[in-house]
């Protein structure tokens, strides 16, 4: 049996939770397949998973600095209401869909609404979280 290493293909079933809430699964749905070494996944799981062979489990756990990241306070940003389509009310906790640098789209969240501004965090959803993870390998190409 194969082990994963570099430039294998890698099927596998995981359960994300973060704070003791379970946010995501592929239970009920096809395994996430990537390719190893590849930064398909988050760096903490993908080097957790090195030598692993199909049928094996694991359970990860991935610093935020592994993961998506520590929080940036600088990722922080005021925006101009007068930006937003007119007919938007925006609401604390809100997420709306801006254009990135490169023009891919970025989900964002409102996190304070004055009267001629609103903030936005930048910052990925689960940036600053500890990820745990619950893996099966299903398989290794």
């Amino acid at each position: 049996m194969m082990r994963i290493e570099n430039g294998s293909k890698v099927s596998l079933e995981y359960t994300l939770s973060v704070d003791g809430g379970v946010i995501d699964s592929s239970e009920g749905t096809e395994p996430l397949r990537y390719t190893h070494g590849e930064q398909q996944i988050i760096p903490g799981l993908e080097k957790e998973l090195t030598g692993l062979m199909a049928g094996d489990e694991k359970s990860v756990t991935v610093a935020a600095r592994d993961g998506y990241g520590e929080f940036d306070p600088q990722a922080l940003r005021e925006i101009p209401r007068s930006l937003l389509p007119r007919d938007l009310q925006p609401e604390i906790g809100m997420t709306l869909a801006v254009r990135g640098p490169q023009g891919q789209a970025m989900p964002v969240q409102i996190t304070a609404v004055d009267p001629d501004t609103i903030t936005v965090d930048l910052n990925h959803p689960l940036a600053g979280k500890t990820l745990h993870f619950e893996v099966k390998i299903v398989s290794v190409d």
